[in-house]
């Protein structure tokens, strides 16, 4: 007979990189006349929250991050520009078109049409990272630091803090100032869609009213591949870590869902929401059965134009022959009949009622979701990128 299988946990190591590259970079740091910090994934792998705060404030250095990176630093923080993505606030891509020092923390820095792309002339980069494969792989470097980016990020902190005395550069009000200028007219200009009453809703405006109705520090939110992922990162706001599943590069329609049900098995006492569009749930809708089965108290958010309206400019041709882009469905109908809750909402002024509705059935144990019936015309963040 043999022996009962022994699991023997994995020794966990983590290394930090050359006091001579730590000492180097920090000096690039502190002499740079527009630092700009770049937080990846790896700063939540590696819980570097508090780490990447306190560089940030030291350096008095302005903070974006990736899509999978994002809520690794509070967006509320003076110094936060916000994520990139396709997407993105005007203040990250002003800002990541101005900087002369970049630093790359736990990101990769891959080159991919779903993050951001950073012009190289006339910049140096910082980058750490615990994979050597990543250097020089798609952003010439000139400072690798490779090492867990939580111990990168102290001992970064401390050669900083050595070289200025313990103080930070002084210069806090000129680049809050600098990032206010930015995301201010940027934000004012987008208001027409978050508040806007028209029908079909405007996404915007759900996302809007979602951000504005739900407790953001207790609630854990992702986005779907396509349209919601590029309405939803830029305005959304998280303030705590691990708050906002994004994922970057791009995967399929529809999974979003199981990430949400995943935080929610992990996180029971939080709100957990998937957004997505009615191309996703044609994909994986089914398993919103399985919510309801396991009795997994999701919220899930679904716009609804009855179209692959992203597609359309892609697809004029066999659109206009075929109406390849059309979708239909009842979803809100098709919640119910798989036990869950479901609610249809076209006017404006009862997006938040029914969010309140749809929580309210979270907590009494019960998946709900809301299909918001929105319009085809899509308007995105994107500065030329589409």
């Amino acid at each position: 007979v043999p022996e009962p299988f022994v699991y023997v946990p994995t020794v966990r190591a983590r290394s930090v990189p050359d006091a001579q590259a730590i000492d180097a970079a920090a000096r690039t740091l502190i002499e740079a006349q527009r630092p700009l910090i770049y937080a990846g994934q790896g700063v939540h792998y590696a819980e570097a929250w508090e780490e990447l705060k306190q560089l940030a404030e030291l350096l008095e250095a302005p903070v974006t991050t990736s899509l999978e990176g994002k809520s690794a630093f509070p967006e509320t923080h003076p110094l936060s520009l916000g994520s990139g993505g396709v997407a993105m606030p005007a203040s990250v891509y002003q800002h990541v078109q101005d900087a002369d020092v970049i630093f790359g923390v736990g990101a990769s820095f891959t080159s991919t049409g779903f993050g951001i792309r950073f012009p190289v002339d006339g910049k140096t980069f910082i980058h750490n990272t615990v994979d050597a494969m990543d250097v020089n792989k798609n952003i010439p470097t000139e400072h690798a630091l490779i090492g867990d980016a939580k111990l990168t990020l102290a001992a970064l902190s401390e050669a900083v803090s050595e070289r200025l005395g313990g103080k930070p550069r002084g210069r806090w009000e000129e680049v809050v100032t600098r990032i206010k200028s930015q995301k201010d007219p940027w934000l004012q200009e987008w208001m027409p869609h978050l508040t806007s009453d028209q029908t079909p809703l405007d996404s915007y405006r759900v996302i809007w009213d979602l951000m504005h109705t739900v407790d953001v520090a207790n609630t854990i939110i992702t986005h779907d591949a396509g349209s919601p992922r590029d309405e939803l990162s830029p305005f959304w706001q998280p303030v705590t870590p691990l708050s906002y599943i994004g994922w970057g590069k791009t995967t399929q329609l529809g999974y979003g869902l199981g990430l949400a049900m995943g935080a929610k098995m992990a996180n029971p006492d939080k709100l957990c929401i998937n957004m997505w569009g009615d191309a996703a749930i044609g994909m994986t809708g089914m398993d919103f059965e399985t919510a309801v089965r396991e009795r997994i108290p999701i919220l899930s958010i679904l716009m609804n134009n009855f179209s692959m309206a992203m597609e359309i400019p892609a697809m004029r041709l066999s659109d206009s022959k075929f109406h390849t882009t059309d979708i239909s469905g009842n979803y809100a109908e098709f919640a119910k009949a798989l036990g869950g809750y479901g609610e249809r909402v076209t006017e404006p002024g009862e997006i938040v009622p029914a969010i309140k509705r749809g929580i309210a059935a979270t907590l009494e144990g019960k998946p709900a979701m809301l299909e918001f019936v929105t319009t085809k015309e899509k308007a995105y963040s994107t500065f030329g990128r589409r």
